[in-house]
C-alpha cells in the first residue's frame, strides 16, 4: 500500500535528507523522487543546517548521515528529539555499526547499511529497501527516548501486582526475546537492568542486516551482568549468558545429551524476517515447554505471533511489551490478537521481570 492510500489527503510524503556528500544528497533524492508519493522537500549539509530545515519546512521524515562536519549526526537527534522529534533513518557505512546503535538509542527509528563507504552509484541498491521502510514508519508519532522510561510515564500506568506476582513466582528456564523496529534500544534498556546473576537462560531474535549484530551484542555486554553475544552454531544455552541470533540467520535449538544447543539456520530471500522470531518461539517451545517465557517487544508485522501460539500449547507464557512504550504496536498486537498472550507490560515492568530471576 503506498502513503497515497494511506493518507486520505493525497499529500506526497514530505522527506529532509541530510548528509554532507553532495552526490549522496542527489542521489537520495532522485531515487526517492521517483516514487510518487514522496517528496524531497530539502536537504541539509549537516545538523545545525538540518535543524533549521526542520523548522522551515516541516517534514514527515529524516534520511541522516552520522559522520557530518560541524555539528554531527548524535548532537542534532539530542536536539531533535527535545524540540522536534520525528522519524528518522539512519544510513550508514558497514564499518559505522556501533554508531547506528548510538544514534537509535537517541531516537533514529531504524537505519539501512549504505553498500559501499566510498562515493558510488550502488547506493541506489537501497532504494527499495529505503522506501520500504520509509512507508512502514510513516505513520509514527515519535517521542524523546528518555520519556519512554521517566517516571512520570510509570506513574499513568498501573500494573497488575496479583499478575506480577505470580510471574516472579515462576522460575524459567529460559526466557525468549524478539523484536523488530525499535528494538535495539528496548533491549539494551531491558538487559542493562540485570545488575546480578540470574538463573534464567536468554535467547533474542532481533531484526538486523547480516554483519550487525555482534557489534550490537557488544555493545549491550558492556552495560550487562551478564555476558551478551552473538550466537554461534553448536554452543551451550545457559544461564550465564544471552545469545542473540545472528543477522542472516534464523535461531532454533537442539538437543545434545543433558544439554541444549543453538542450531543455526541461514536466511533465504523468500524468508520474509531474518532472524525470524516465530521459528526460534517454536523451536524453544518444543525443548522447554512450560519452562519457557516469551516476550514480543515493538516492530511492525506480525513475526512473532504464530510462534507465540506454539508457546502457549505446550504450556509456556507469553508477554506481549504494552502500547504505551512499543515505539512499533503491530508486532505484540498481533501477539494478543493470537489469543496467546497473558500478560502486556510497559518496558520497565519487562525490565523488572527479567532483572528479578536472580539466583
Amino acid at each position: 500500500m503506498s502513503f497515497m492510500e494511506k493518507n486520505s489527503s493525497n499529500k506526497p510524503f514530505k522527506i529532509l535528507i541530510v548528509d554532507d556528500s553532495a552526490f549522496n544528497r542527489r542521489t537520495l533524492t532522485k531515487m526517492l523522487e521517483s516514487y510518487s508519493d514522496i517528496k524531497v522537500v530539502g536537504t541539509a549539509i549537516n545538523g545545525k543546517d538540518a535543524l533549521k530545515e526542520v523548522k522551515r519546512l516541516k517534514p514527515d521524515l529524516i534520511t541522516l548521515d552520522i559522520e557530518m562536519p560541524e555539528m554531527d549526526g548524535f548532537t542534532f537527534l539530542r536536539i531533535l528529539m527535545k524540540t522536534d522529534p520525528l522519524p528518522v533513518i539512519v544510513l550508514s557505512s558497514r564499518d559505522g555499526d556501533r554508531d547506528v546503535f548510538k544514534a537509535m538509542e537517541l531516537g533514529a527509528v531504524d537505519f539501512i547499511p549504505k553498500p559501499t563507504k566510498r562515493i558510488s552509484n550502488q547506493l541506489f541498491d537501497i532504494k527499495s529497501t529505503l522506501y520500504k521502510k520509509i512507508s512502514t514508519i510513516s505513520q509514527l508519532k515519535i517521542k524523546d527516548p528518555e520519556t519512554i522510561y521517566s517516571k512520570e510515564l510509570k506513574k499513568t500506568i498501573k500494573p497488575d501486582e496479583k499478575k506480577l506476582i505470580v510471574l516472579k513466582e515462576q522460575r524459567e528456564k529460559v526466557i525468549a526475546i524478539g523484536a523488530s523496529t525499535g528494538g535495539p534500544p528496548a533491549i539494551h534498556w531491558i538487559l542493562s537492568q540485570i545488575n546480578r546473576p540470574i538463573d534464567t537462560a536468554i535467547v533474542i531474535s532481533q531484526h538486523m542486516p547480516h554483519g550487525f549484530t555482534k557489534a550490537f551484542a557488544e555493545r549491550i555486554n558492556k552495560d550487562c551482568c551478564i555476558r551478551v553475544k552473538e550466537a554461534e552454531h553448536g554452543e551451550t544455552v545457559s544461564p550465564e549468558k544471552v545469545l542473540i541470533t545472528p543477522g542472516g540467520y534464523h535461531m532454533t535449538f537442539r538437543k545434545k545429551q543433558e544439554e541444549v544447543i543453538v542450531h543455526l539456520v541461514k536466511g533465504t530471500q523468500k524468508d520474509k524476517y531474518i532472524p525470524s522470531i516465530d521459528m526460534m518461539f517454536t523451536s524453544a517451545s518444543s525443548i522447554w515447554g512450560k519452562d519457557l517465557t516469551c516476550i514480543v517487544l515493538t516492530g511492525m508485522g506480525s513475526d512473532g505471533a504464530k510462534g507465540s501460539v506454539k508457546i502457549k500449547e505446550n504450556g509456556g507464557h507469553v508477554i506481549a511489551e504494552s502500547k504505551e512504550t512499543a515505539l512499533i504496536s503491530s508486532m505484540p498486537d498481533a501477539a494478543i490478537s493470537s489469543g496467546s498472550v497473558e500478560q502486556v507490560m510497559p518496558i520497565y515492568e519487562i525490565g523488572s521481570f527479567i532483572a528479578n530471576k536472580g539466583k
